[in-house]
């Protein structure tokens, strides 16, 4: 990935300390940074007088223009933004998932832009193959962090949390702890919320490591790794594999064979959140007994009468769907976005 934004930084830095140094070289680099730094303005002067491609967010395909910052302490606590607004829409990713996780986050930066929202893509402990080693409870915490710096850095406005597959749970888990910047939080977009438990249960290994990480955790050691053919992709401990793959689980929030009083349990405290569901309807990782119509429309109305938007032929990620995808945001977003909000650290 080109992140274009640090060299767009990086003139007026290497021009601020080579002042500074007294050796022949730092002359010459000085000199190099200097017309450099006046080309670049001149670039600017040119952008602002109509150039709008100077300023897209998206360069070209796979390459964004933005930010990259740090929002807490740890090596992974990493964000990524697009545009200089007050507004933001927060992408949350799946397992796996890191930076430019699925193909309708291009098209969405673009769409965003123009009606003035940055888009922050967001690394929490979990990301990549972080996930097997973390917990629901940390990704809200790093979350918690990440919206308390936009508070604080960027006098964010409020934000729409955007959740992709797992990135879902997170968002309803952190939801439910109350932390002092979920105040911030003015809508909630939940993109492929499906069941880990069930998807899981298709395969072969999953009911004897489920009974493995059972054990382990009943002996006091749900830290330590699974084997790893329970988990090929990540190591993973015996805690979140209970958390993903077990009945009833932490992670366990969107299955089919939940009654509604269950899945109300798990989601009815999002109910003074607006949220949009949007459920691929071709989604490869929901096994095929599930009633797809019927699910749906019970995670809804577990939300409190959430907006349902079903992608017909979608793809788990909407690769096969992009344009569809980003017009839902992008209506939700307007509809739902902040129009102000309470201070919450008040």
């Amino acid at each position: 990935m080109n992140l274009s934004s640090s060299s767009s930084f990086s003139a007026s830095t290497a021009s601020s300390s080579s002042s500074s140094a007294t050796s022949w070289l730092s002359g010459i680099v000085r000199g190099r940074s200097d017309k450099t730094s006046t080309a670049r303005t001149a670039v600017g002067s040119t952008s602002n007088a109509g150039d709008s491609t100077f300023s897209s967010p998206v360069v070209k395909k796979n390459q964004f223009r933005g930010v990259l910052f740090k929002y807490g302490s740890k090596p992974a606590q990493v964000a990524f933004k697009t545009g200089d607004y007050k507004q933001q829409v927060i992408f949350i990713g799946g397992l796996t998932d890191g930076f430019i996780a699925t193909e309708y986050l291009e098209p969405l930066a673009i769409a965003l832009d123009k009606e003035k929202w940055s888009l922050v893509q967001a690394l929490l402990s979990s990301s990549y193959t972080g996930y097997g080693t973390s917990t629901l409870e940390q990704d809200a915490t790093e979350l918690d962090q990440l919206i308390s710096y936009l508070i604080n850095k960027e006098a964010s406005e409020g934000v729409v949390l955007l959740g992709h597959s797992t990135g879902c749970q997170d968002i309803v888990h952190y939801m439910r702890t109350n932390a002092a910047c979920s105040r911030a939080v003015r809508a909630a977009i939940l993109q492929a919320p499906i069941s880990d438990r069930e998807y899981r249960a298709t395969l072969p290994e999953t009911a004897g490591m489920i009974d493995m990480a059972s054990k382990m955790i009943s002996e006091g050691r749900g830290t330590e790794l699974m084997p790893r053919e329970a988990n090929p992709d990540s190591p993973i401990t015996a805690n979140r594999y209970h958390s993903l793959c077990a009945y009833m689980g932490d992670d366990d929030m969107f299955s089919s064979d939940l009654s509604d009083d269950q899945l109300r349990m798990r989601l009815g405290h999002m109910t003074n959140t607006p949220c949009q569901v949007m459920f691929s309807m071709a989604d490869e990782y929901v096994p095929d007994y599930v009633d797809r119509k019927s699910l749906v429309q019970r995670l809804c109305k577990a939300l409190g009468g959430a907006e349902k938007v079903e992608i017909q032929w979608g793809n788990h990620s909407l690769s096969n769907r992009v344009e569809e995808a980003v017009h839902a945001i992008i209506d939700f977003v307007k509809r739902e976005g902040p129009k102000g909000w309470d201070d919450p650290w008040n």
